[in-house]
């Protein structure tokens, strides 16, 4: 079920959990500063966040020797390139798992064990299933955030939602931070506080396809919903 809100200013908001994450920081600059690595990565679109150089430094942490690489659909068209830098950049062997991935409690940890690997690499989905609770504890999950002209969708939603709407906005995890961005460019649009749903350990306004916060119908008017097909 889904967590109770608070409210700020005009904005409704759940405070997400605090998640254990390796910040950009603490990549070394030999890493961050590789042009050779850099020039690769430039076969990656610039508005997707693969997490690249923490990936890299992550293996070669762990001195993994083969790597699971397992991304949903969607994402598939990048693995190669994907598993091209990080063969070349960790010395490790590369596996892109073929199986269809459905959502986050898709981890495929026993096959990644299966296969040999001592390292994965999960694309496309927040962290449902605690890493902790893997066969294979060397893994990172990278949720693939994706950048987007912020102003246009607020300016979208200014004109076709009304201003007395109770509305709630959602997403996937790639555009969360795009979320939370655009429902603060629109609290002086709506005269009701704008409604960010959350069911923990997701982040708030983030849906799975098997995991999405409830809401009671006569709570609100209209569900915005920020993703991609």
């Amino acid at each position: 079920s889904g967590a109770a809100g608070s409210v700020s200013g005009s904005l409704t908001v759940v405070k997400a959990p605090i998640r254990s994450r390796i910040s950009a920081k603490q990549v070394p600059s030999e890493i961050l500063e590789n042009a050779e690595l850099n020039m690769w990565m430039t076969a990656l679109p610039t508005n997707y966040n693969f997490e690249i150089h923490k990936t890299i430094w992550r293996i070669k942490q762990a001195d993994a020797k083969c790597v699971a690489l397992q991304f949903p659909e969607g994402l598939l068209l990048f693995a190669v390139p994907i598993s091209d830098v990080v063969t070349k950049f960790t010395g490790a062997r590369t596996v892109i798992l073929g199986d269809v991935t459905y959502g986050a409690c898709c981890v495929d940890d026993l096959a990644a064990v299966a296969l040999g690997c001592d390292f994965l690499v999960h694309y496309g989905h927040s962290c449902l299933v605690s890493i902790k609770d893997c066969a294979l504890t060397n893994m990172m999950y990278v949720f693939v955030e994706i950048s987007i002209d912020v102003a246009h969708f607020a300016a979208m939603v200014r004109q076709e939602i009304p201003s007395s709407a109770r509305a709630v906005f959602v997403s996937t995890i790639q555009f969360v931070g795009s979320l939370r961005v655009a429902c603060e460019k629109l609290k002086d649009h709506f005269t009701h506080p704008i409604t960010v749903p959350q069911n923990r350990p997701l982040s708030g306004g983030e849906l799975l396809g098997c995991t999405s916060p409830k809401m009671p119908d006569e709570e609100y008017d209209v569900v915005v919903y920020l993703g991609d097909g």
